[in-house]
């Protein structure tokens, strides 16, 4: 059955929606439900179904845990994962914990990107919204959605954190492509107020003070040790050069996730975050402590 995600055709730069950045969204994306071009696939970076499965097995799971009843209902994250390629979204990333007890039913993650789906900017500092889909097969969790962007410049990935964007979830259960569509299609719709809130982070301006307390703030958000504050707070690109809050905001959050400073008395490298759970929270930490500072 051929099927048809009709989206109007907007542009957020104008006088309604005045600012740096806007979303850009092709009018007609036509989907398939049954059918996947994996040629296309292999697009901006993308992972094939195989790759996929090389990475994270748990993905293709169709048996349910030992543990679980038979009023457990089995739906694979592989399923998903299909239904969002067959409405135009590529996995650009794939992701398990590591489990010995729970091997093949732990917790895992999936990132997609529309490639008709870009929020640009006039400075050049393109970006694509991207959909977050976690998930485990041991009777703990349900498949939750998330809103990130992924920032062309610095290939950094962001997780928004707003009473608009909270996760969506979907039970086993009550999964169907239809209430996926239902889901995506209402994601979609809150680009607009995802990009005003990017530019009124950009129209924010911080003083020499702020943006020293928001970096002391962010980096005590993962760690207590004493820090460099200047090593989080210097800008590795031109692009993020400046003192508004939208760059203030990127560049201290790829330092806290990418461990890019120094800390304690012997001038220690911070490592990267690995576990995408822990990168989730202190995303969507860092996120919320940024919101603070627009009525500061």
């Amino acid at each position: 059955m051929k099927l048809l995600l009709k989206i109007k055709k907007v542009s957020f730069s104008g006088q309604n929606y005045p600012g740096t950045f806007n979303v850009l969204i092709k009018s007609k994306i036509k989907v398939m439900s049954n059918e996947i071009n994996t040629n296309s696939m292999m697009s901006n970076n993308a992972l094939t179904l195989d790759q996929i499965k090389q990475i994270a097995p748990s993905v293709f799971t169709t048996e349910k845990a030992a543990h679980l009843t038979d009023k457990y209902i089995q739906t694979p994250t592989s399923r998903v994962v299909e239904d969002l390629m067959a409405l135009g979204w590529n996995v650009t990333k794939a992701q398990e914990v590591k489990s010995k007890k729970f091997k093949g039913f732990q917790k895992h993650i999936v990132v997609f990107r529309h490639p008709d789906i870009t929020i640009k900017s006039k400075e050049g500092d393109d970006a694509f919204p991207q959909i977050l889909l976690t998930n485990s097969h041991d009777g703990k969790a349900a498949f939750n959605f998330r809103v990130g962007i992924f920032r062309l410049i610095c290939s950094n990935g962001l997780v928004i954190s707003d009473a608009d964007f909270n996760n969506v979830s979907i039970r086993h259960t009550n999964y169907t492509f239809e209430s996926l569509q239902a889901k995506i299609s209402e994601v979609i719709a809150k680009l607009p107020g995802l990009v005003q809130k990017i530019n009124l982070f950009k129209s924010t301006k911080l003083t020499e003070e702020q943006m020293v307390d928001f970096a002391y703030k962010a980096v005590s958000l993962r760690s207590k040790a004493t820090v460099n504050i200047m090593d989080v707070l210097e800008a590795t690109r031109n692009e993020d050069k400046g003192n508004d809050l939208w760059v203030v905001f990127n560049r201290v959050q790829e330092k806290v996730i990418g461990g890019s400073y120094s800390y304690g008395n012997k001038n220690r490298k911070a490592r990267s975050v690995k576990s995408f759970q822990k990168d989730i929270e202190l995303n969507e930490e860092l996120f919320e402590l940024a919101e603070t500072y627009l009525a500061a």
